[in-house]
């Protein structure tokens, strides 16, 4: 009768300590000590031996060795899903497999430069997501997509709104260009685009002056005016009525795409250059937009300096001088030339 005892009390303390076991393994914290939150990404094909690795490199997970023992006892090792993953210091081994396993992924932080071409932006979300660029710079090609969301292939990367958003890792580049250009819709208020309207134009032509405008102006408090200058010629707000834009920065993105996207400085023969984005040869607007450009433009152009100003030229400070006549504006021009001219011989001394 003692021995039964003794075997029964054997048994019980075995089935607890197998219990007290499977609880820490499953539920004893298994991070280390950090604030906020840590990521991970994990790329599609990810197996469980390199999910581990990569939670020890992002320095995610405490004891590898548990993580490895709960993921073989629970078969959850081969359920790991493609993402990216964040967690807070504190998490249980439940709590990581769990959220891989589900495919509850959390968005990246991406900011999207403004004034750009498709190039840059198709890098940086490479970086970032590791987005297949060329897949990117496909979706901004493919007319059906520029069509589903109300533009066409010309216009749609001006949409696409230089800001930062969240994104999910898992969206192929269709996906993300749709949802960058949700934002770029929201940007849309009823007041913006009242404000389009007594313009008399549509979003896409505001986002095509406003490219030129954020090529132009580097300090955002100039572009309000440059973009009245702009105005000026394009509505005809002058006393000969409508003139040709004539923008430096359209001359530049022709010779680019001329040129396979290299940038150089303009020559008096380029301004002849015979490209329907060359604005000294064509009247009015480009065909489309030269970049992104930044909300700032955007708004500069909505909420354009009225004045009397017709021409403008840089002042070697990142600057612009205005004018109002040809006669001013060449005399400005003038002393600009010489200011470059002294300091490309000092460059060459």
């Amino acid at each position: 009768m003692k021995l039964l005892r003794w075997l029964l009390l054997a048994v019980l303390l075995v089935g607890l300590a197998g219990g007290g076991a499977a609880w820490w393994l499953a539920f004893q914290p298994n991070t280390p000590n950090f604030e906020d939150t840590r990521g991970v990404l994990v790329p599609r094909g990810t197996d469980f031996t390199v999910l581990i690795d990569s939670l020890q490199s992002a320095d995610v997970i405490a004891n590898p060795g548990s993580f490895q023992l709960f993921g073989d006892l629970t078969g959850w090792a081969e359920q790991v899903k493609p993402g990216y993953y964040t967690f807070e210091a504190g998490a249980t081994n439940w709590d990581l497999l769990d959220k891989i396993r589900k495919g509850l992924v959390d968005p990246i932080r991406v900011t999207v430069p403004p004034g750009v071409r498709p190039g840059v932006l198709a890098a940086v979300l490479r970086r970032d997501l590791a987005l297949d660029s060329t897949a990117f710079r496909q979706a901004l090609r493919n007319t059906d997509l520029a069509a589903e969301l109300g533009t066409d292939t010309t216009h749609l990367f001006g949409r696409m709104r230089a800001n930062t958003f969240d994104i999910y890792w898992t969206q192929d580049a269709a996906e993300t260009v749709r949802r960058i250009h949700t934002w770029y819709e929201r940007f849309w208020t009823d007041e913006r685009e009242a404000k389009a309207q007594a313009l008399g134009l549509t979003r896409d032509e505001v986002v095509t002056l406003a490219s030129i405008v954020e090529w132009e102006a580097r300090l955002p408090e100039e572009r309000p005016r440059v973009a009245g200058v702009y105005l000026n010629r394009l509505l005809g707000r002058t006393p000969t009525g409508r003139m040709p834009l004539q923008a430096d920065p359209t001359v530049q993105y022709a010779l680019m795409q001329q040129d396979g996207g290299r940038m150089r400085r303009l020559l008096f023969a380029d301004y002849a250059l015979d490209h329907p984005y060359n604005t000294y040869k064509y009247a009015g607007l480009p065909p489309g937009p030269i970049n992104n450009p930044s909300e700032s433009s955007i708004d500069a152009v909505l909420d354009n300096e009225e004045h009397n100003y017709l021409y403008f030229v840089a002042d070697g400070s990142g600057a612009h001088v205005f004018s109002r006549t040809l006669r001013e504006h060449n005399r400005a021009a003038e002393r600009y030339r010489a200011l470059m001219r002294i300091r490309r011989a000092r460059q060459a001394e």
